[in-house]
């Protein structure tokens, strides 16, 4: 059994809900200790994060990743137990396994080949893991580049290990992501008996063009790393329950996920202006997940699709598709920002898993990357 497949079962079989690391970050913090790596633990509320680095100097190169995993569902409907690791036809399965435990384990045995191989490598290699990313995600890595702020300390190149590839290992890295924007709108009517319209006021038939348009929009078109802004309602509410009562409120949830070809601000000011235009009396408030980030071009690229085409011999892909990751974090401090892991086919379901042998090839390639950005 590899090394990566040994840790990637040591923490598979940790149950490890977020924001609950269970002894994860412990696990790997003492097993890259004994190569040098000097561990800071840093705890937001109930939220465990570590910060461990070998090196001093610059250029400051980051493995990141999270321990915390989304709930396994119904139990029941699972053909192994989500929280023991096992092996089947050349599977590992467990919560986790692609999502991202596997990534996490691939990281650490990257690094403790390359460490022992260049103890005196230059510049520095970090790793910066959560237990809040499957969460809320307001204490875990957002905190931590707050904390690498205030210490002046600036990361040079990131790579998430979020499982990324499609098909194959490997086939697929994320260059960015989309921003996620959401809005809670509330549209105030009159409350009201439903045979007496004129009396009362609904803020459902108040709201319906208002609605048409917005879903009408072109945004923007996008560009050649992004696809055009997307906008979609997610939650509509309102009645009392009863046929004969017109509600006073209407509560609406809508996400935009847009591109760097739309800022925030424009998509609120255009939101607020055909609100207005339609006269609504309405309460807005806005929630942004995260901005778009793109790496489309430097060293972190270059070293990355050498390392995968030298290792397993494919020319990847690169993509900004997907929902958020917290690269949305670590890419507004200036770096270069990639997302390289696992298959994402069995993510967040039932049967969760990934293919034993992609482990230790994902391992390779991230050590060939290592090897390529810290080359003296």
């Amino acid at each position: 059994m590899s090394e990566t497949l040994k840790l990637t079962t040591e923490l598979v079989n940790k149950k490890t809900p977020t924001p609950d690391d269970n002894g994860c970050q412990k696990l790997i913090a003492d097993r890259l200790s004994k190569i040098g790596f000097t561990p800071k633990h840093l705890r937001f509320e109930d939220v465990d994060n570590l910060w461990i680095t070998h090196g001093s100097s610059g250029p400051l190169f980051v493995f990141a990743g999270h321990t915390d995993t989304v709930p396994v569902g119904p139990i029941e409907k699972w053909n192994t137990d989500p929280y023991k690791a096992e092996i089947k036809e050349g599977k590992l399965y467990g919560r986790g396994a692609a999502d991202m435990k596997s990534g996490i384990a691939a990281m650490v045995t990257a690094a403790e080949r390359y460490v022992q191989k260049n103890p005196d490598h230059n510049g520095t290699i970090a790793f910066l893991i959560t237990s809040d990313e499957e969460g809320p995600s307001i204490n875990g890595t957002t905190k931590v580049i707050n904390y690498l702020n205030e210490n002046k300390i600036k990361i040079d190149w990131c790579v998430l290990g979020e499982p990324s590839s499609n098909k194959k290992l490997a086939d697929i890295i994320r260059i960015g992501r989309r921003g996620s924007l959401n809005g809670i709108l509330k549209i105030n009517g009159i409350q009201g008996h439903v045979a007496y319209p004129e009396k009362a006021k609904n803020p459902i038939h108040e709201a319906a063009h208002f609605l048409n348009e917005l879903t009408s929009v072109k945004w923007d078109q996008g560009n050649d790393s992004f696809p055009p802004t997307s906008f979609q309602i997610s939650n509509i509410n309102a009645g009392t329950g009863a046929d004969n009562v017109i509600p006073d409120t209407l509560n609406i949830l809508f996400n935009f996920r847009y591109s760097t070809e739309t800022s925030q601000d424009e998509l609120e000011n255009k939101v607020e202006s055909i609100l207005n235009k339609y006269n609504l009396n309405y309460e807005l408030k806005w929630k942004l997940s995260g901005a778009p980030f793109l790496t489309n071009s430097g060293l972190l690229i270059d070293a990355t699709t050498a390392a995968i085409e030298e290792i397993i011999g494919i020319k990847t892909v690169y993509s900004t598709g997907g929902g958020t990751s917290d690269g949305r974090f670590i890419a507004p401090s200036g770096a270069e920002v990639i997302e390289l892991g696992v298959v994402n086919e069995t993510i967040h379901k039932i049967n969760e898993c990934v293919n034993v042998d992609d482990l230790e090839t994902l391992s390779n390639i991230y050590e060939k990357i290592i090897e390529k950005l810290l080359s003296k």
